[in-house]
């Protein structure tokens, strides 16, 4: 019996995730017999859920739209996902690892003993990456505001503020993307003619419009691919011991989907950048630059130039022919 109610539970938690699946899939990963899914998903519509049977090519069964799963209907593995997930999430929104925290701790009441032990296992702790540089917490408001428009397809009004002075824009907005705990909005901006990568950090959105727009292809039909390529994204220089930069040789859009994080990326022409960057010591600058693996020109400052030239003897010295080994 406890067996039966664990795999309908399972069965549950598989249609949760609104995919059309045939018998024979269920099958496949519940590891029981068509037979017993017929017989469970019997089970689960005497229980007042809505199984919907499709016909058809790519037909199958599927959870009922009307249908409301219960609160929490997870399996383990799903319970161990999500108590690893919300340990640790990304400080990308104001108040979001208390709120975190908090989802957890009524998470973890919810799951029966058994799940209860799994996700404990899992107890972790979150420690910085010094590579990465996120954005501040954005309050949840802003974040509401953006995306409703997204969803609803309605223009938004935002004041954003670049390298100089704020300017309002009056924007398409398409996708939000989330890449090194940083919030960008992907956006065509009718005035100027052109697809933007804007950081959500410095949008203040204006009330509502309610005016409708025709969603466009978005570049490179990604979201994620504008975003990571974008040199002009709105990314700042980070502070470090050492910063430098020099013009690399690669179109900006290659240098800015591999740039480290607390760089900036600069169009030059359209074959060549500048790549402004930190690290701990020149030396250890000196070779991010040389990870591109592209001529380099108009280096600066001095002492970058310096420890270019020391690399440059140390690995000479490296490549002469040594002594035989005995």
């Amino acid at each position: 019996m406890a067996a039966t109610s664990a795999r309908t539970l399972k069965l549950l938690s598989i249609f949760g995730i609104g995919a059309t699946l045939t018998a024979e899939e269920l099958a496949a990963r519940l590891g029981a017999s068509v037979r017993t899914v017929r017989r469970d998903i019997d089970t689960l519509r005497d229980l007042g859920y809505e199984i919907e049977a499709v016909r058809g090519a790519g037909g199958g069964y599927r959870l009922g739209r009307a249908t409301r799963l219960p609160p929490v209907v997870f399996d383990e593995d799903q319970a161990v996902a999500t108590a690893v997930a919300l340990q640790t999430v990304p400080t990308v929104l104001s108040g979001i690892r208390e709120n975190a925290a908090r989802a957890l701790a009524t998470l973890q009441q919810a799951m029966p003993a058994r799940s209860r032990l799994h996700a404990e296992a899992f107890t972790v702790s979150s420690a910085r990456n010094y590579w990465e540089f996120p954005a501040p917490p954005i309050d949840t408001g802003i974040v509401r505001a953006v995306g409703s428009a997204i969803n609803r397809r309605h223009l938004v009004r935002v004041d954003y503020t670049g390298d100089g002075e704020p300017v309002t824009l009056t924007l398409e907005p398409h996708d939000l993307v989330v890449w090194a705990a940083r919030w960008y909005l992907v956006a065509f901006d009718p005035g100027a003619d052109r697809w933007r990568a804007m950081r959500v950090d410095r949008c203040k959105p204006h009330l509502p419009t309610h005016t409708p727009f025709d969603r466009r292809d978005i570049p490179h039909g990604d979201p994620v691919a504008f975003v990571m390529t974008a040199h002009d994204r709105g990314d700042a220089a980070a502070e470090w011991p050492c910063r430098g930069s020099a013009v690399l040789a690669l179109p900006a859009s290659t240098v800015a989907r591999f740039a480290p994080g607390g760089s900036t990326v600069e169009y030059d022409t359209e074959t060549t950048c500048r790549l402004t960057l930190g690290a701990w010591s020149w030396p250890g600058l000196a070779g991010l630059l040389l990870t591109f693996d592209a001529d380099l020109t108009d280096i600066e400052p001095a002492e970058l130039r310096q420890a270019l030239r020391s690399l440059r003897t140390r690995i000479g010295k490296g490549l002469r022919p040594g002594r035989p080994h005995r």
